[in-house]
């Protein structure tokens, strides 16, 4: 079914959207989100499958095959964006797994390898290859997702804290590095959000259901956010409401960093 621009402001409107973990959870909200104000969206994800019927979903989508983790594979899907849209104006850089949860002595090297490449090297290939094609035609905003993980410790996934907390450097290095050059930067750090990844954690804890009650109560605000609710504050950073706002790190945590 195609989403309507109902009750939208079309804020991107002859712009388009690369999002990276399109195929479900916070890149599928937000492929949605930027599909309904105006936006052609190439929904990328490493699951083709699922990538295939959201951009179908979509008034003007592209499905696209990508390995986040692998340079080559990244730098086709933005050539294949770029090649099917002309151009490339917002990326939400968002693909992620969580890995095993284990205390850090005990944690495998090929874990840590794992989560750090998916959540961390990700981000600098995605960045890499988007700027050189914003650059191209005048610029554009870069929204990366982090995590509350990455500004505060979390026990039991440690390849994942330090990725995420890359992150919250690397996007201040690139706010600096392209101020003058019309390309913004910024970040998300969600809470724990219901998406597959967060059901898959939660699945794969010694006590689910114990894991469950503890991320309903984790935050200050009870309950937990939508991915629908993290999508609406990607779209307003990249759009240009957020001209001003860059080099940022923005928590959507019912106030969990304000403890």
């Amino acid at each position: 079914m195609k989403h309507e621009r109902v009750g939208m402001s079309g804020r991107f409107d002859g712009k388009v959207a690369f999002i990276t973990g399109g195929a479900s959870g916070l890149g599928e909200a937000a492929a949605q989100r930027f599909d309904a104000e105006g936006a052609g969206v190439a929904v990328a994800d490493i699951d083709f499958e699922k990538a295939q019927p959201v951009a179908k979903g979509l008034r003007d989508g592209l499905a696209v095959e990508v390995d986040v983790a692998d340079a080559a594979s990244v730098a086709r899907a933005v050539a294949a964006t770029v090649e099917r849209f002309g151009r490339l104006d917002v990326v939400f850089n968002n693909a992620g797994i969580t890995g095993t949860q284990e205390i850090l002595h005990e944690m495998s090297v090929e874990n840590w390898d794992r989560v750090r490449a998916v959540n961390g090297d990700s981000i600098f290939y995605v960045m890499k290859y988007a700027i050189e094609a914003m650059l191209r035609t005048g610029g554009g905003s870069i929204v990366n997702t982090s995590s509350t993980a990455g500004i505060t410790g979390q026990i039991n996934i440690s390849p994942y804290t330090f990725a995420k907390a890359g992150i919250v450097g690397l996007t201040r290095s690139a706010a600096i590095e392209y101020a003058t050059q019309n390309i913004r930067v910024n970040a998300i750090a969600p809470t724990v959000v219901r998406t597959p990844l967060v059901e898959n954690f939660a699945k794969n804890a010694p006590d689910p259901d114990a894991m469950w009650a503890a991320m309903l109560a984790f935050n200050p605000m009870p309950g937990m956010p939508t991915a629908a609710d993290v999508a609406g504050v990607v779209a307003f950073l990249a759009s240009d409401e957020a001209s001003w706002i860059t080099g940022h790190t923005v928590p959507i945590d019912g106030g969990y960093c304000a403890q």
